[in-house]
């Protein structure tokens, strides 16, 4: 096993048990091995859906984790996952049927299990308020990377210059993210702007009320050490993971009306998520592409794009995560060939 594939042992493990989970799942419901082949086929396109959407989360994550201390790397790498996985691919789409439907969360459990057309249902009812949170959250993500007097690193040089030279205007990026929320708002058809609009300031507002939370147990003398080295960047990675997840949950939808069957594709992928995030860590790979995180937070603003335009027609999931992979790609090879120029070895 190559020194790689080390970080990606118990992403295996997952993946083994989660096939074997969908494939009898998938015989329980259907009493064959036809269904058993279809739920196992499903849940590996699933893991897919996920992975390829996530790239840039993992990269993002990793840049975060590099100003945590050791110990909040390893709870965001044990109980971040958690959240991550049970939080966002079951509790969440649950939540939403509670919130919605007005029932209980066993009823929502009862649901999924016994109505599942009924349950997609009134999912994508709620996508709306979901595009439009995740979407405002997203953007101000990207935009508060490219925006900032600080950065000094430039992939698409003459467009990135142009962004930092605007952080000297206090505030513009969440002028931006208004002006965006305004625009979908007025042309959404009648009925539907309000619900949008809250979702959307909800989604600003949870970006800047974790930033806040950030600084004020960065700066506080009666914070604790550990709280400092890592609390508010454990709450920011753990909202951004869920506005992440948004796309993939929603989309999976799409492929099944099956809420376990989901919840086991979904988190198979979020365990190679967590892998490569550790990967990117300890290898230290984002100083060695200098590249590669520049293509990250451009895939997050493709991504919150997306989902304010989702409001408004449909855009395959395989779209986005190309888009996003693509991006990354792109940025990967931009990293290399300067690292070439340099005379930079390549450890593999």
């Amino acid at each position: 096993m190559t020194s790689a594939m080390r970080y990606f042992t118990w992403a295996f493990v997952v993946t083994i048990a989660g096939l074997i989970g969908a494939f009898a799942l998938g015989y329980y419901h259907s009493g064959g091995w036809g269904g058993a082949v279809s739920f196992l086929l499903i849940a590996a396109v699933l893991a897919v859906l996920e992975i390829s959407l996530s790239f840039d989360n993992a990269i993002v994550n990793a840049n975060k984790l590099k100003t945590m201390s050791p110990i909040w790397q390893k709870r965001f790498l044990t109980w971040g996952i958690l959240i991550a996985v049970f939080g966002m691919r079951v509790l969440f789409p649950l939540l939403i049927v509670v919130i919605a439907a007005g029932i209980g969360p066993w009823q929502a459990i009862q649901l999924a299990a016994q109505q599942p057309a009924e349950y997609a249902r009134i999912i994508d009812g709620a996508h709306l308020s979901i595009a439009g949170f995740g979407g405002a959250f997203l953007m101000m993500v990207a935009l508060n990377y490219f925006i900032d007097e600080g950065k000094e690193i430039h992939w698409i040089h003459t467009l990135e210059c142009r962004m930092r030279a605007c952080a000297s205007v206090r505030g513009l990026e969440i002028g931006f993210v208004l002006l965006v929320i305004l625009g979908f708002t007025w042309i959404l058809p009648e009925g539907r702007e309000g619900d949008f609009m809250f979702a959307s300031i909800a989604g600003l507002a949870t970006f800047l009320a974790v930033e806040v939370l950030g600084q004020v147990l960065d700066r506080a003398s009666l914070a604790t050490e550990a709280a400092r080295a890592g609390l508010g960047a454990f709450l920011y990675l753990e909202v951004l993971d869920a506005s992440f997840s948004f796309d993939g949950v929603i989309g999976a939808f799409a492929l099944t009306q099956n809420l376990f069957l989901i919840a086991i594709g979904l988190g198979v992928g979020a365990m190679y998520v967590r892998s490569m995030t550790l990967m990117l860590v300890e290898r230290n790979t984002l100083s060695e592409f200098r590249y590669l995180e520049h293509g990250a937070f451009w895939s997050i603003l493709i991504l919150s794009m997306v989902m304010f335009a989702q409001t408004l027609v449909h855009v395959p999931e395989a779209i986005t995560g190309l888009v996003g992979a693509g991006l990354i790609g792109f940025a990967l090879l931009s990293s290399i060939r300067f690292n070439r120029r340099l005379g930079v070895p390549h450890e593999d």
